[in-house]
């Protein structure tokens, strides 16, 4: 039986009535004092604990089918391969009313029908004045089965008049069951010659694994190469998977899907979505009713009974790395899935992830290239603005309010991106140098002037903004460093008039924000666009043709060997906002380092030279692709008892006699996070399966630690070290 519980290994019960056709089903199981749901994993004649020490199952809960074994086998490669519990990996999966041990009402739809005896009755037995429920009784003959949402809609009482007919025999309730229509598409643009050399590749590889990786620039129609390819797939009544990174991409890519297959039916699966619309969109999957499954990274583990292919989206982005519990990649669980289940998988994105780069250079992958835009428009043009010299007005240079300027004057749309939210980065005084920090994380509070409080963008921690200096009582304290809410205030008072829209994460907090805004840019009714990270992808704004980048530079010189990929990723994507209907784009880069190999490579759009480098210079320093590493992070109430545990770790480590490379335990980036210290190890090896040998002994001996003081984790494949 699988728990979720943070315990290794799987538990037995006594469970008579169960067959074989049960495994994978949800049971409630008694564990301790409390009843938890557990899922079945094996049925065996003997335990290895004595009769009188089981305990018997509490019920079966058959309110779902049992999970298929090829998603259990699924878990458990996960379990085994990021060192995490088998249960708590199989409930991770699992929607969030389904890891509970009631029993999930699901709300499907309905449909009533004519008995034999109704048939009979209907309609000769109705009084002649009796409209409504004619009514009900013409669509009844007309129709096998009739929603019961459209006979209610017919008149307010036509459901007191279906149960009295269903006492008499006369009609009958009925599940309706999802028949998929047929595939039916709108009209289908024509492709250019590398999209239809990609779609024709893809296409010939639709009866078993292979790794596509569509290298494709801004613009340059992978979505197009996504839906012909899908469409391919679902000629053949198959199930596709297709994985976003963000939930702001989610219904731009669901409206496209559902305006190119029309009636088809298809689910979403992100963090947008209740419980009960969460729960109900998987089971739908689960038994095959739903074609398309659209969703962030927990989508991956999704049972789907015909899938036919997976597509991971902007394959490169780090929100596909789950950073807590099992702490997995969803684009690396995406191939081995597809690999288990003989489908092909395609990766997509303008700046592949140096990892998945190399495996097409060195034939892991097969590489895809687009190096056109879709509607024949030009790249953008990228210039760098030198600042080392110029008066900065609240952080915009002289150029780019002009630029600005030039598109309000002709009705188009720019874009300023900071990557940065709030008013303010740091709340400082002048007169003793004190400045707002949070109490509980090594990071500065965030000012957000228009709710008048400090907020800590790690933790979650907020106060009032205060009066004085807490330290000196000094009243001239000041923000300093823009965010996209002091830069939103700039532009209104250097472009007055200008209607101004910010993007970020706090102006899309609301349900169905992101779907407004979306529309309002669409219709034209803003000038600006004033955004994170959140704008850098995956967009298409036809009537924007500026883009200004600020604070570029503070991603250039970082501890972080991934860095540089971060920020030429970000530069290049969010450059391709830029000029992608008709207008011609142009981006404005500001910078202190205009010579600084990275811009210049921007500029160039050189992804493949600059890749070409840092793939180089990876290779040199002795990190991946070229190598493969494992995190043990540890946190504390102190520090020297992280660090303690730490040091413990690498000498169970070193007396395994493992030929690992063991560095000494660090305190992390962010010493403090949340109220605890945290520190971390690192080991590595240029063979993944000899670390991955290596981590399972590890693990086991630091479960025998004992340690409770000590919170730990194994973070497989980091992507911050």
């Amino acid at each position: 039986m699988a728990l979720d519980v943070p315990l290794a290994g799987v538990f037995d019960y006594l469970a008579p009535e169960l067959t074989e056709a049960d495994i994978g089903r949800r049971v409630v199981v008694p564990f301790g004092r409390r009843t938890l749901a557990g899922i079945v994993l094996e049925l065996v004649a003997q335990s290895e604990l004595a009769a009188g020490a089981l305990k018997r199952i509490g019920g079966v809960l058959d309110d779902m089918p049992p999970l298929p074994a090829q998603l259990l086998q699924l878990c458990h490669f996960c379990a085994g391969y990021y060192q995490h519990p088998v249960g708590q990996t199989i409930f991770t999966g699992l929607p969030v009313l389904l890891r509970r041990s009631q029993p999930f009402a699901e709300k499907r739809p309905y449909g009533w029908c004519l008995t034999a005896a109704g048939r009979l009755q209907l309609p000769a037995a109705l009084p002649q004045r009796a409209r409504l429920q004619r009514l009900l009784a013409d669509a009844l003959i007309t129709r096998a089965c009739v929603p019961e949402s459209e006979l209610q809609a017919l008149g307010g009482s036509a459901r007191k008049t279906l149960r009295q007919w269903g006492a008499a025999g006369w009609v009958e309730q009925q599940l309706l069951t999802t028949q998929p229509p047929p595939l039916q598409q709108s009209a289908v643009p024509p492709l250019n010659p590398q999209q239809q050399a990609a779609v024709e590749a893809i296409g010939g590889g639709l009866d078993g694994f292979g790794v596509w990786l569509l290298q494709g620039i801004t613009g340059s129609g992978k979505t197009e190469v996504y839906l012909q390819a899908i469409a391919a797939v679902l000629q053949r009544q198959r199930q596709v998977l297709v994985l976003v990174p963000e939930i702001n991409l989610t219904p731009q890519l669901i409206e496209r899907f559902r305006a190119r297959f029309p009636g088809l039916p298809m689910v979403s699966l992100h963090s947008g979505l209740n419980d009960t619309e969460r729960a109900s969109h998987w089971l739908s999957a689960q038994r095959g009713d739903v074609r398309i499954v659209l969703g962030t990274r927990l989508a991956v583990f999704t049972p789907l009974p015909a899938l036919g292919m997976i597509v991971v989206d902007e394959e490169h982005d780090g929100s596909f790395k789950q950073q807590d519990g099992l702490r997995y990649s969803a684009r690396d669980v995406a191939i081995y899935r597809a690999r288990q289940q003989h489908v092909p998988i395609v990766l997509g994105s303008a700046t592949p992830s140096l990892e998945s780069y190399h495996h097409a250079l060195t034939g892991r992958y097969r590489l895809l290239r687009l190096d056109v835009r879709a509607n024949a428009a030009a790249l953008p043009t990228v210039r760098s603005i030198d600042t080392r010299r110029l008066y900065l007005q609240d952080g915009l240079s002289p150029q780019v309010i002009a630029a600005l300027q030039q598109r309000l004057e002709k009705g188009e749309q720019s874009l300023v991106f900071i990557n940065r939210r709030g008013y303010a980065p740091v709340l400082f005084c002048g007169d003793c140098g004190w400045s707002a920090a949070c109490q509980r994380c090594s990071a500065r509070m965030v000012v957000h002037l228009r709710e008048r409080r400090l907020r800590c963008h790690h933790c979650g921690a907020e106060q009032v903004i205060p009066v004085a200096c807490p330290d000196c009582g000094n009243q001239d304290i000041k923000p300093l460093g823009q965010g996209t809410q002091r830069l939103e205030t700039a532009l209104a008072d250097a472009l007055p008039g200008a209607r101004i829209l910010r993007i970020d994460r706090d102006s899309t907090r609301r349900k169905d924000a992101w779907s407004d805004i979306y529309a309002k840019v669409h219709r034209g009714e803003a000038d600006i666009l004033v955004g994170t990270q959140m704008l850098a992808k995956g967009h298409d704004f036809p009537a924007l043709s500026l883009v200004c980048v600020l604070n570029a530079d503070s991603g250039l010189f970082s501890s972080d060997y991934r860095a540089a990929e971060r920020l030429f990723s970000m530069l290049v994507q969010v450059s391709g906002r830029a000029g992608r209907g008709r207008l011609a784009g142009e981006v404005l880069i500001q910078t202190q380092f205009p010579d600084h190999p990275l811009y210049l490579a921007v500029a160039r759009h050189d992804f493949d030279g600059y890749a070409r480098t840092l793939l180089a210079e990876r290779e040199y320093a002795g990190f991946p692709p070229y190598i493969y590493q494992a995190v043990l992070r540890a946190e504390a109430s102190e520090l020297p008892m992280a660090l303690a545990f730490l040091q413990r770790a690498a000498g169970l480590a070193l007396d395994l006699g493992a030929p690992v490379s063991v560095f000494d335990p660090v305190a992390a980036s962010m010493q403090r996070l949340a109220g605890k210290e945290r520190a971390q190890l690192l080991v590595q090896h240029g063979n993944r399966a000899q670390l991955q040998a290596f981590l399972g002994c590890w693990v086991e001996q630091l479960r025998g630690l004992g340690e409770r003081n000590v919170r730990w984790a194994l973070d497989v494949d980091p992507l911050d070290v």
